[in-house]
């Protein structure tokens, strides 16, 4: 088996994002692969920007690495009931690109937030905005990490076992997907 090659987009761009943290420890208990931190810091989609100029070139290097992925992790927060605007751009820009990158890739979703739901109405939304990609998404178990500023030890590591739990069933899970997907 060639080594797992795995792309994580963030929907936030703070450095000091609990979803940030939530993505980097999915990342860990995924165990061994190439890890690609996607930079989704683009232009806002714009259809005359795209017309003049094209797709911007960390947004072709973002559709390369879905393509060429074995498995994507997004980690999304929730903004107002629902996905940032980062994220939704992200995927719009990914949207224009030649080919489908998306297309039978298994994808894990999980969520920090605030709030005590842990992001339940972000992951409805962004399965929502991913289907149409035709991806494979996990449908569970679900992680969604409710009143995520106390669920971080100084090390960045997921304190709460439940939530540690079901993040290890999906990164088992999504790890089986992309070592299948490896060998077709």
């Amino acid at each position: 088996m060639a080594d797992l090659k795995l792309v994580g987009l963030c929907g936030s761009l703070r450095k000091a994002s609990t979803n940030r943290l939530l993505m980097l420890e999915a990342v860990r208990r995924f165990g061994e692969a190439e890890f690609i931190d996607a930079d989704l810091r683009f232009p806002l989609y714009d259809g005359d920007l795209e017309r003049d100029v094209g797709i911007p070139d960390e947004v072709q290097a973002l559709s390369d690495h879905i393509a060429t992925s074995d498995a994507v992790i997004v980690a999304t927060p929730e903004y107002n009931k629902g996905i940032s605007g980062v994220l939704k751009n992200a995927l719009d820009w990914v949207s224009r690109t030649k080919g489908s990158p998306w297309a039978d890739k298994p994808v894990a979703l999980m969520s920090a937030a605030a709030g005590r739901a842990g992001g339940e109405r972000t992951q409805n939304m962004a399965r929502l905005c991913l289907t149409p990609f035709r991806p494979l998404l996990l449908t569970g178990p679900e992680v969604m990490v409710a009143a995520t500023s106390q669920q971080w030890d100084e090390n960045g590591r997921l304190i709460n076992e439940l939530n540690a739990q079901a993040l290890d069933e999906l990164m088992a899970s999504l790890r089986r997907h992309a070592v299948a997907r490896q060998s077709l």
